[in-house]
């Protein structure tokens, strides 16, 4: 991944990369992080299935802080947790591209979705959400929908 993560920081070309299924561990998910913020043309990155913890999350949403091409992730099938995700919605308070973001199945609770409907209410350009197959009540789908309102 380190060599991918290389290569990515100088291509000019390249707008989309599928990492799904690789079992990333933390330190390559970090080297992706590192080269979102050098590069200027991926707009479409699917990290999806890849046991992705918190800590690599939170190296993504510093990236996505930094990074003003991407416009799709796709995190789903990965274990970010609360702490991830929450890092994930605040860097979207911040980024001004991202329109698709899917952390579907990823141990997402009510807490986190709070955190959600929160950073969308700051957030215009989110079109598409993916929230499947996580902790969630149906109090907590309704702040959601509130927010979704808002935004």
């Amino acid at each position: 991944v380190q060599v991918i993560a290389d290569a990515l920081k100088h291509n000019d070309t390249l707008t989309n990369l599928n990492l799904s299924n690789n079992n990333i561990d933390v330190e390559g998910v970090e080297a992706i992080a590192v080269a979102l913020k050098h590069n200027g043309t991926l707009t479409n990155l699917n990290l999806s299935n890849n046991e992705i913890s918190a800590e690599a999350a939170e190296a993504i949403a510093d990236a996505l802080k930094h990074n003003h091409t991407l416009t799709i992730l796709n995190l789903s099938d990965n274990q970010i947790s609360v702490e991830g995700a929450e890092a994930i919605v605040d860097a979207l308070k911040h980024n001004g591209t991202l329109t698709n973001l899917n952390l579907s199945n990823n141990e997402i609770s009510d807490e986190a979705a709070e955190a959600i409907a929160g950073a969308l209410k700051h957030n215009d350009t989110l079109t598409t959400l993916g929230l499947q197959c996580n902790q969630r009540t149906s109090r907590v789908a309704q702040t959601i929908a509130d927010a979704l309102k808002a935004n």
